[in-house]
């Protein structure tokens, strides 16, 4: 084969691995992201006292919009803007809660289109509690009907999850149905702690068992 042929070819092949690698590079990019996300919302919500946390979330919530948009069709970027402005809505009051209420449960159900397991039910999770404690009515869109379907969901991806099992137990004790409450507040207790949400899952875990002490 002639030597220019040969440099062609070579050039050629490098040039389609190049391509085939870039998707990659981008992806391992995109997942490093998410996980740096995730470990700083982690820390906030663990190690910071509520009422203290909101300056830090507002930062990554702009993170997790930057993130969504430069990869609209991948779920867990969503997930995580909806976790994270879930978290923010909790630190804010009035019409600032209820934006990022709205945002989260916008992101999330996006990410469920994307992904029916919601990223292993943790949409789910998510979108139960906002359900469950973002007012009804005409402002908000609050329902204690949705936020159970979401819980058994969740339920259904992963059922012996301690996030979902504490928040179904908080959701069942103000609904006065204290005999589950205590079921899966028990539930939590007994759970396996995820190794990539071992921090939150403990702080979970400990609020449970407060949780049955009281029930």
């Amino acid at each position: 084969m002639p030597r220019r042929r040969l440099l062609n070819t070579a050039m050629g092949l490098g040039l389609s691995l190049g391509l085939a690698v870039l998707p990659l590079a981008a992806a391992h990019a995109w997942e490093a992201r998410v996980e740096g996300m995730k470990n700083h919302w982690e820390r906030l919500i663990t190690e910071q006292p509520e009422g203290q946390r909101s300056d830090g979330l507002k930062a990554l919530a702009g993170q997790a919009e930057r993130l969504v948009a430069e990869h609209p069709d991948a779920a867990v970027p969503l997930v995580w803007q909806g976790i994270i402005e879930a978290s923010w809505a909790r630190e804010r009051s009035g019409l600032g809660a209820l934006s990022s209420a709205k945002r989260a449960r916008e992101a999330l159900e996006r990410a469920v289109e994307l992904d029916p397991r919601g990223h292993n039910g943790s949409a789910y999770v998510t979108l139960g509690a906002l359900y469950d404690r973002v007012p009804g009515g005409l402002m908000g869109f609050g329902d204690s009907a949705t936020a159970e379907a979401m819980f058994q969901q969740a339920l259904s991806i992963r059922p012996d999850g301690i996030d979902v099992n504490f928040y179904y137990a908080a959701f069942l004790e103000e609904e006065g149905r204290l005999d589950e409450a205590r079921e899966h507040a028990r539930r939590a207790v007994e759970g396996e702690a995820r190794l990539d949400r071992q921090a939150s899952d403990e702080a979970l875990r400990e609020q449970a068992r407060e949780m049955l002490a009281r029930l």
